[in-house]
């Protein structure tokens, strides 16, 4: 592992460096060993590990590039960790959720646009009780996905979908074992259109923190 470790670092130093850009081709395997002074194999194992997290993309037949290195495709490994927590372990990603959606939600209330609320409101038409709880948890998952882009700052938008794919089973289980879910929700997220229509920062902030902690603290009594 020491020596794949070394191979990885020195293909990040690569890119960090400017050598490699997104989208660039590497070198052939025996032209990059070489100038790296790795063995094949070695160079290999990184290849496969970069590929894993998505900085490199193996084209069979074609070569290996450098992808996009966006930042929606590099936090796809941190959506996959996330999903495999389970328990009390969802009440960590709560407590990160608590800290970065309200901070989100009052970068979004400078930035938002009018079409951005309305796509908002748009995710509330239609939604109630006898809709049945997939409805509510796609609103909820397209209502805060919206704010975190409204915040106009990839990585930060990148980081909460990753955690708040993690959270869905969370949402179901509220849904299942607590009274008007439905209602109490479409209530909160109303207020939380207003304060951003507004542009109140310190209020959609406020208002985001009640909304989560609502749902972290029933966790912590299921679980």
């Amino acid at each position: 592992m020491a020596v794949t470790d070394e191979a990885i670092t020195k293909i990040k130093d690569m890119i960090i460096s400017g050598e490699l850009r997104a989208g660039d081709r590497l070198p052939p395997e025996m032209e990059l060993s070489e100038k790296l002074g790795l063995s094949r194999s070695s160079l290999r194992e990184a290849v496969k590990a970069l590929e894993i997290i998505r900085v490199l993309d193996v084209r069979r037949g074609d070569g290996t590039y450098v992808t996009s290195l966006e930042p929606k495709l590099l936090t796809e490994a941190m959506t996959f960790i996330v999903d495999l927590h389970q328990d009390k372990s969802i009440l960590d990603i709560f407590e990160v959720r608590r800290i970065l959606e309200p901070a989100a939600a009052a970068m979004a209330a400078g930035r938002i646009t009018a079409e951005q609320i309305t796509a908002l409101r748009a995710t509330m038409e239609g939604i109630s009780e006898d809709n049945g709880l997939e409805s509510l948890v796609e609103h909820d998952l397209v209502f805060h996905s919206l704010i975190a882009t409204a915040a106009n700052n990839s990585y930060l938008t990148s980081v909460l979908e990753a955690l708040s794919s993690g959270t869905v089973r969370a949402r179901i289980w509220r849904g299942l074992t607590q009274e008007k879910a439905v209602d109490r929700t479409l209530s909160e997220h109303a207020a939380i259109i207003e304060a951003l229509e507004r542009g109140d920062g310190e209020l959609a902030k406020a208002l985001l923190t009640v909304h989560i902690s609502g749902v972290e603290h029933w966790l912590r009594q299921v679980l």
